[in-house]
């Protein structure tokens, strides 16, 4: 598989870093910028948008992400993502304060394949 596969957009369903696991679901668009590495967009609950960079090696994505929580707070943290297939990636994360005891979960479904999830 090559970074340039990767290039599109996912539904996303996932869960979040702390004890109750909170679902959530969204988007994820995925592009390369002029150093052909990994830009990354998603809106989460057609609400928050967050935003990352990353790289590509192995099958393995690995992407830093940052968006604006309540009160205009930045939270920051990495989304490691195996790419199953080029339609479908199977992922965790964490922030820098989330519950350290706890890791978020997502998968990503290429928009357009038959393992799309409806939002």
């Amino acid at each position: 598989m090559t970074i340039q596969q990767l290039q599109g957009t996912y539904n996303i369903i996932g869960s979040n870093q702390d004890v109750e696991g909170n679902s959530y679901k969204g988007t994820l668009k995925l592009s390369l910028d002029e150093n052909n590495r990994i830009s990354a967009k998603w809106l989460i609950n057609n609400s928050q948008e967050q935003f990352g960079s990353g790289f590509f090696k192995n099958n393995i994505l690995v992407i830093n992400f940052n968006y604006k929580g309540d009160q205009e707070i930045v939270y920051k943290g990495v989304v490691v993502y195996k790419c199953i297939t080029k339609d479908v990636l199977d992922g965790f994360w964490s922030e820098k304060h989330g519950n350290p005891l706890y890791l978020g979960e997502e998968r990503c479904f290429r928009v357009g394949t038959q393992k799309e999830v409806i939002n």
